[in-house]
């Protein structure tokens, strides 16, 4: 084999190692950056049911000093929506 072919290939190993190691840094990051991702939302959506947990009392308590109950039909929102209109329109032509 000649010197110029064998420094061709040569140059052409190295390379390929360079790039193998290349490659290989970008597979990891690429793991870790997969890792980072799943556990931020997992931080998310655990910190979102926990936060619910905490404050439901909370709400349920709330909820019920000023008489908002569970909606059992569709006919009770319409109900309460045209109550509280009324009482709105009241209001309002009180002030005029």
């Amino acid at each position: 084999m000649d010197p110029e072919t064998k420094q061709l290939l040569q140059e052409n190993l190295d390379i390929a190692k360079e790039n193998n190691l290349m490659l290989k840094k970008m597979v990891r990051s690429q793991k870790w950056t997969n890792i980072y991702r799943v556990v931020y939302w997992g931080i998310i959506i655990l910190s979102s049911v926990g936060a619910y947990y905490f404050i439901q009392p909370f709400l349920g308590n709330l909820l019920n000093v000023y008489g908002v109950s569970g909606v059992k039909n569709y006919g009770d929102v319409v109900n309460n929506l045209n109550s509280n209109k009324q009482q709105v329109q009241d209001l309002l032509n009180s002030l005029k």
